[in-house]
């Protein structure tokens, strides 16, 4: 079965060697991309699943700093740390998507899970206890985007299903901050907000899966400057059974809670 959603001869995600290449590869840049990881007939597959599901989708938009914390009144509103940017989407959680979605077999695929958990260093993958958080799909339109921001997680998943016409650029630049050690580099932040850091930039295409390490990687997604749309799972683990997302973010990024 796993060889129907995953290019297993390319990728052969239960050979201990291949994993941890994947595992130092994601540990020295902060970022794996494996470029069609998903077979031709199970990405088709997505990509119809993900085009019905649009108009389930919750739009919203939030200004918020790039650390995704509340404003500092120690500093003033031009402030790395109280700048705003804006982030835009919509997104279908996954109640919505089927159950027999190629997407839903993968993140429930114990190979697959053994293949993060052995890259990442992550020892317990579990899902969610809420019927939204596990699985989403991300739609952004001409003109949203996914602001600067630095993650609350240690690592992320996502597979691009597929790909606007122009812009939706994956930037970022890895270790701009050390949030164990509290080093906010503000310096740093300013620098790039401000245009006098350029961020190296990600090229991916439909099918291609990524680890990301963005608690301390700062990172974006650019404005969309077409009329495609930019589809984009996130597949998302715990490292305990029983955590479900905050009400207060499932208001927020779905506008529901169940």
């Amino acid at each position: 079965m796993l060889d129907r959603l995953i290019d297993l001869k390319t990728y052969p995600v239960e050979d201990a060697a291949f994993l941890a290449r994947c595992a130092d590869t994601l540990d020295t840049t902060g970022v794996l991309a494996l470029p069609d990881f998903i077979q031709p007939a199970a990405l088709s597959q997505m990509q119809a699943e993900a085009e019905a599901g649009l108009p389930l989708a919750y739009f919203c938009a939030q200004d918020h700093s790039v650390y995704l914390t509340p404003d500092n009144p120690a500093y003033g509103p031009t402030h790395p740390a109280n700048v705003k940017v804006t982030s835009s989407k919509g997104c279908i959680c996954d109640d919505v998507v089927p159950a027999a979605s190629p997407l839903r077999a993968l993140y429930d695929s114990p190979a697959f899970r053994r293949f993060v958990s052995g890259v990442t260093g992550q020892a317990d993958l579990h899902p969610y206890a809420d019927p939204l958080s596990s699985i989403n799909i991300h739609y952004a339109g001409r003109g949203q985007e996914l602001g600067w921001h630095f993650d609350n997680s240690s690592f992320a998943i996502t597979l691009l299903i597929q790909k606007p016409d122009a812009g939706s650029r994956f930037e970022y630049i890895k270790d701009l901050r050390d949030a164990v050690a509290g080093d906010m580099n503000y310096e740093g932040v300013a620098d790039l907000l401000e245009g006098r850091t350029a961020p190296q930039v990600l090229a991916m295409e439909p099918g291609t899966l990524v680890l990301f390490r963005g608690r301390n990687s700062i990172h974006r997604v650019s404005p969309n400057e077409s009329d495609r749309m930019r589809m984009l799972a996130v597949l998302a683990y715990n490292d305990a059974a029983g955590v479900s997302l905050s009400e207060n973010a499932r208001m927020t990024f779905y506008g529901r809670l169940t």
